[in-house]
């Protein structure tokens, strides 16, 4: 079950979020293990704790920030970042999302350090960042229309859920994962995932406050201060053995 778009068309062109996207699949084609230095530049820009407790390899808190350990990985971080990040673009300007954007994932680099910060295993990868642009769109449009892709064995259907159930059941699994990963080494990194979208909603209260705090919600239900994206009827069939 996964997110592959909203109803919450952005206003502006989203330079931004076209840049960054842009530039983390630039890096994954620089880092493709069979690229001769690819492997080597990858392990060298990733971020390790234990070399930050240890006050070196500090470039790796932004550069990891920026690869990626597979193909999968980067399309579903991408894709997230397609669907949400226009729309904080939109309401933050281009620099302030930018900004933003870079310290959700300091922030959620800061948690999986505090997590295991003598841990040797790198962590790599954009989910901190877009995690906080997750807390910062359920902050502002709690009920913006998500469709959801849901796949069991050979059934497909698409669901369109408010935002909020989507981006809470997130953050409660990437919770679930933290507390049941600890001890282990390797896999997810759930800590870095629940840092990002908490500094995410907290850097994003300012401007809701700004914006008229609960009144914004009220003038527009939790939805977008827009008309919603209209797309045509799904097209994916049940499949039958």
């Amino acid at each position: 079950m996964f997110p592959i778009r909203d109803h919450n068309p952005s206003q502006c062109r989203p330079i931004v979020t076209y840049v960054l996207i842009a530039a983390n699949v630039v890096m994954y084609l620089l880092t493709l293990p069979m690229l001769d230095g690819g492997e080597m530049l990858w392990a060298r820009l990733a971020l390790y704790p234990l070399a930050i407790s240890n006050g070196e390899m500090l470039w790796g808190l932004l550069t990891h920030m920026f690869l990626h350990a597979g193909f999968m990985h980067i399309a579903g971080n991408m894709l997230f970042l397609w669907i949400f990040g226009d729309n904080l673009e939109d309401q933050m300007g281009r620099v302030g999302f930018l900004a933003f954007y870079l310290a959700c994932g300091l922030a959620a680099a800061a948690g999986q350090i505090a997590a295991d910060p003598f841990s040797p295993v790198p962590m790599v990868g954009a989910s901190g960042a877009i995690a906080g642009v997750m807390g910062g769109y359920l902050l502002l449009f709690p009920k913006a229309r998500i469709d959801i892709l849901f796949i069991f064995i050979i059934f497909f259907k698409i669901f369109t859920v408010p935002a909020w159930i989507m981006l809470i059941l997130w953050f409660a699994i990437q919770l679930f994962g933290g507390f049941a990963s600890v001890g282990s080494e390797g896999g997810v990194a759930y800590w870095a995932h629940a840092g990002g979208f908490v500094a995410g909603l907290v850097l994003t209260l300012p401007l809701f406050l700004r914006r008229g705090g609960p009144a914004f919600w009220n003038r527009t239900h939790g939805k977008p201060p827009h008309a919603d994206a209209v797309y045509a009827p799904s097209r994916i069939p049940r499949v039958r053995r």
